[in-house]
């Protein structure tokens, strides 16, 4: 059995494979990224994805390609279109053709449900409403695969997640790395941050990995349809900031610049019922845990980062 990987390079992929060789270890892995042995694929070039689908004719697929920064998809809208939306589309309908009733699990976001957010947790009923291209362009993929015959979709909407190798264009490893390099000595005791008024639904990065591949055994059972993957509980920004630099032992003014970024939910929270119930999955990695994960990996970055300047 093959089992196809998109975005296997990234920062969620980097933890996916593990995870789906452990789920799966009767399959062959086809990684799709940038690492050394992967296939190279432009997910927004059509063409390329029918001749890798048809010469792979995979089993299932998990698509976690994407411009999964929100603040790359405002700079670039009609690339995150052609990549998130269009891209999947693609895919999808590519592997309808070449393996029918294959399953398809995909890496929605809980940003499609955006206006839709208030005090209350959300389940998958809510309804979708984004309020900026990244989650425009999830949401349009999530709805259109939902009405894509011929496969098995299954679409995971995560919460925030982050974890060891997660790129500083996210709020937490930004905050890491900081901190780190301060600890250094690289950096003045100052700390950059945009909005610590909002809050978010955090999960670890392993455990939402293994969601995907309950996910895709869930397909392969013939079962479609849409999970929140979530932790039920939120986090402020600024008190993540402030466990951080206690974890690191460092004392640091903080410097606030929210300009350029566009609207955003105050605090997103999702609820996993379904997630429990029927795939059965629920968090496993304690968020202190998760924290000191991401720090000590941004030391180790900025250890390294040092002696390559000497």
């Amino acid at each position: 059995m093959r089992l196809l990987v998109t975005g296997a390079s990234g920062f969620v992929g980097s933890h996916a494979l593990p995870a789906l060789a452990a789920a799966f270890p009767e399959a062959t892995l086809i990684g799709c990224g940038e690492a050394t042995g992967m296939e190279r694929l432009d997910i927004a070039d059509p063409a390329a994805v029918r001749t890798l689908v048809t010469r792979t004719r995979p089993a299932g697929v998990v698509h976690l390609a994407a411009i999964a920064a929100p603040a790359a998809a405002r700079a670039e809208p009609a690339r995150a279109w052609a990549v998130n939306h269009a891209g999947t589309v693609a895919l999808a309908h590519a592997l309808a053709a070449t393996v029918p009733g294959a399953a398809f699990v995909f890496a929605s976001s809980s940003e499609v449900y955006g206006r839709s957010f208030r005090d209350a947790p959300l389940d998958e009923a809510a309804p979708l409403a984004p309020i900026s291209p990244y989650a425009a362009t999830k949401a349009a993929a999530d709805l259109a695969l939902a009405a894509i015959p011929g496969i098995v979709a299954v679409r995971l909407r995560p919460f925030n997640h982050t974890g060891p190798g997660q790129s500083p264009d996210f709020v937490v490893p930004a905050f890491a790395r900081q901190v780190a390099r301060i600890a250094s000595g690289a950096q003045a005791a100052v700390v950059h941050v945009g909005r610590l008024d909002t809050a978010r639904d955090f999960l670890d990065v392993r455990d939402v990995a293994r969601a995907y591949a309950l996910a895709l055994r869930y397909a392969f059972a013939g079962q479609a349809g849409a999970f929140n993957i979530a932790s039920g509980t939120t986090r402020a920004i600024g008190d993540v900031l402030a466990a951080l630099l206690a974890l690191a032992g460092v004392e640091a003014r903080v410097e606030s610049n929210a300009d350029g970024r566009g609207p955003e939910v105050m605090t997103p929270r999702g609820d996993a019922s379904r997630a429990r119930g029927v795939l059965g999955w629920q968090p496993a990695i304690a968020w202190a845990t998760t924290l000191a994960d991401v720090l000590a990996d941004w030391r180790e970055r900025v250890r390294r980062e040092s002696k390559q300047q000497y």
